[in-house]
């Protein structure tokens, strides 16, 4: 071991620090494509375990990457657009860039943009995906289909479950 090895500062983490983070991404401002941010904004609200933190990570692109260094879990929520009933809720644990949605919107920087990057560091937290499916983008408008919407408690129900399962 070199001697940088040996003084290289390490991640001291406080009790009672959250160890994993729900992320939800998306446009808010395109209907159905922001129910990441819609998920993330109702689980702010909630009385959350200690171990468990949420960020709106609305469009934030790379700026959400200093997140990862400091969570050893990361749970992303995003929309996407898999040609499977809108509303649908698929979980999966993404194991390389590929797995995660594109950007659904053009002036986004999607989750597997940063994932990408993700790559490149030292540190990578162990991930989970929750995705939403969606079959239209609609511009300049805040509200979710029905369908996304009767969707969004089961999503976070789910959530919670993975967080409790994962800091047992």
């Amino acid at each position: 071991m070199t001697t940088q090895e040996l003084i290289k500062p390490g991640k001291i983490r406080k009790e009672n620090q959250p160890t994993t983070l729900v992320l939800g991404v998306g446009n808010y401002l395109m209907g159905d494509e922001g129910v990441g941010v819609h998920i993330a904004q109702r689980m702010e609200k909630l009385r959350l375990p200690t171990y468990l933190s949420v960020v709106d990570g609305g469009t934030g692109g790379f700026f959400l990457m200093n997140y990862f260094d400091d969570f050893e879990k990361i749970i992303f929520v995003d929309a996407t657009m898999d040609g499977k009933e809108p509303g649908t809720i698929t979980q999966t644990q993404p194991r390389f860039a590929s797995d995660f949605p594109q950007a659904l919107s053009v002036h986004d920087v999607g989750l597997k943009d940063m994932i990408e990057t993700l790559y490149l560091m030292d540190h990578i937290p162990e991930m989970h995906l929750f995705t939403i499916s969606i079959n239209k983008i609609s511009p300049m408008d805040i509200k979710l289909s029905d369908e996304v919407e009767d969707a969004v408690n089961h999503a976070i129900h789910k959530i919670l479950c993975l967080a409790a399962t994962l800091n047992k």
